[in-house]
Parts: structure tokens; sequence; C-alpha cells
């Protein structure tokens, strides 16, 4: 079962499970985003999702984390058992930043959507309860980690047909997705904490903050006369910091 929980220092989240856990999301992830070119206006944001799919693959090649976690098959059950066994299973781990993950999560409901249509699909689609799956684990960690009004206040976000999220990612511009994750890693652990329901709110909606930042882009790529994809915000991520 896949497990996502804060880092230490609240950058971001550790992502754990077994490795058909992995797999099966790996797989998934890559299917329900189609392949390039395939959605012209949602390329950008396909590669965010393949981000993801990027540290899954090399957390499946053991190139990341691992823990031991146990499976239940304690002694005590062991001993009506007609089997010997280990009583722990051992989960492969990699770590994803707070806003990418949340960006990655809301944009997924756009991809299942359009999956579902370009697929001639239904919603118990393998393919599609697996991305639920990774989604489920994001909202319990955010249940898990804000006060109960902050998240009561998230879970419009998290609906898929409320009008909130569907359809918001067509043609977004993710260099604020990286704006976003350069301001949060430069906070300190409280503030992190403190502004994880903020981000979602930031990327949840197409606010103020988010209309200056796109029009800045436009106007850049006008200017320049290159593509929108090619303008970066003049910010360096962190070299160093702590998950």
């Amino acid at each position: 079962m896949l497990q996502i929980n804060n880092t230490p220092h609240y950058a971001g989240v550790t992502v754990a499970g077994d490795y058909q856990d992995l797999d099966e999301l790996y797989e998934a992830l890559h299917l329900i985003v189609g392949e390039e070119g395939e959605l012209p206006t949602y390329d950008s944001v396909r590669l965010r999702v393949l981000g993801v799919c990027y540290d899954i693959r090399h957390s499946l090649m053991g190139d990341r984390g691992a823990i031991t976690v146990p499976n239940g098959f304690d002694r005590e059950r062991s001993r009506y058992m007609p089997i010997i066994g280990p009583d722990t299973n051992i989960y492969l781990t990699f770590e994803v930043m707070w806003p990418e993950l949340l960006f990655v999560s809301f944009s997924l409901n756009d991809f299942i959507e359009l999956h579902e249509k370009r697929s001639n699909t239904h919603p118990w689609d393998p393919t599609i309860i697996a991305v639920r799956k990774f989604q489920g684990a994001v909202a319990r960690c955010l249940q898990e980690t804000l006060s109960e009004s902050k998240y009561g206040h998230l879970k419009k976000y998290i609906r898929p047909y409320m009008n909130y999220t569907y359809g918001l990612y067509n043609n977004y511009a993710t260099q604020y997705v990286d704006h976003l994750n350069i301001k949060f890693l430069k906070m300190k652990p409280e503030r992190r904490l403190a502004n994880i329901s903020i981000m979602a709110k930031r990327l949840g909606e197409l606010d103020h903050n988010y209309i200056e930042a796109r029009t800045g882009i436009m106007d850049a790529a006008r200017d320049l006369n290159v593509p929108e994809s090619e303008i970066r915000f003049n910010e360096e991520y962190p070299e160093d910091f702590e998950w």
C-alpha cells in the first residue's frame, strides 16, 4: 500500500511503497498522461507528472531510499500459520516537494477525465484506480498534516467535478510551479508547515498571483520571439536544503 508522509523539515513528502505499488503507479501515470504531443495544451503539465515518474523509476532501480514496514505477520500470528516468513516488508522511497506534489495531484484530475474520453473507458479502469490510489494517499497525508478547518477548505480542490480544478491546467504556465517550489524551499520548517494549505490554494486556483506570473511569461515570450515554454523566472532552486 502506498504511504505518503511529511519529510522531517516539511520541504515535501516521502512516498513509500513496495515494488509492485511503485511499478503500478509508474505505469499508470505514464498511461494517463498519454504520448508526447497527444495533448499539446497539456505538454508542460505532462512533463511535471513524468518528473514524478523519473523519481519512481530511480526508486525502483534502488537509487533512492528504502525502509522496512511491519506486514502484520508477527510472532503470535505465525504460530497459527503453516509457513514461516519475515515480519516486515521492504518499501522503496523517494521524495517530492510539497508544491510539486500538490500540482501533480490536482492536475491528474484533468488527465483522468481526458483519458476516459480518448480511451472510451470508465471510472473503474485499472489505470484510473491506480492514479486515484496515489491521490488518496496525498489526501490522507494532507488530512493528517493540516488542521480540520484547513483540510476542509482544501476539499474543493480535491473533488474533480466541482468546477474547481477540472480543465484548470489546460495551457498552464508550469514555471509558476517552479516559482512556488523555490519560494517554499527558502522558508524555515515551521513556515513550510503553515504554508502547505496556502500552496494548495495557489495551485488550485487561477488567482491574481498566477495571472501576474502568466502575463509576465507571455510578455517575455512575445518580446523575445520564443515559445512560452522557454521562459524562466530569474531565480534558482537552493543548492542545499533540508528535506
